[in-house]
């Protein structure tokens, strides 16, 4: 899964805990905080790999299998949560208070569009840019 993809499944899941949590907070507690774990488990079944572990290989070696194949998922995964974070911590500790987590997750949602759109330009070159 491409980067961009994984950073805007990670905003969705944030957008869609945001959205609980304000329910929630309406509803004093009538709101099920636990509605969102089936779009991590969605995005985990997607971002991590298939791994066919050879039937004579050794614990060292199957630890070293997943280690390598599992780590880049992580990376990607932790990746985007941390880059949410950060936009969303320096609209935080800039005190802009005329924008909302919602504003920022959008924004966040729409460069990672971009990015998907300029990965997809140089592979198609008979395409427009």
């Amino acid at each position: 899964m491409e980067q961009s993809e994984v950073l805007k499944r990670v905003i969705g899941i944030l957008t869609e805990a945001g959205e609980m949590q304000r329910q929630a907070e309406e509803d004093t507690g009538s709101g099920d905080l636990d509605t969102g774990g089936g779009m991590v488990t969605t995005l985990l079944n997607e971002t991590m790999p298939h791994i066919a572990i050879p039937a004579d290989a050794s614990v060292e070696e199957m630890a070293v299998l997943v280690g390598r194949e599992v780590g880049g998922a992580v990376e990607q995964l932790v990746g985007a949560f941390t880059l949410a974070f950060i936009a969303l911590a320096q609209i935080h500790d800039s005190g802009q208070h005329d924008v909302t987590s919602a504003d920022v997750l959008q924004d966040l949602a729409l460069r990672a569009e971009e990015l998907s759109s300029d990965d997809e330009g140089p592979d198609n070159s008979e395409g427009p840019a």
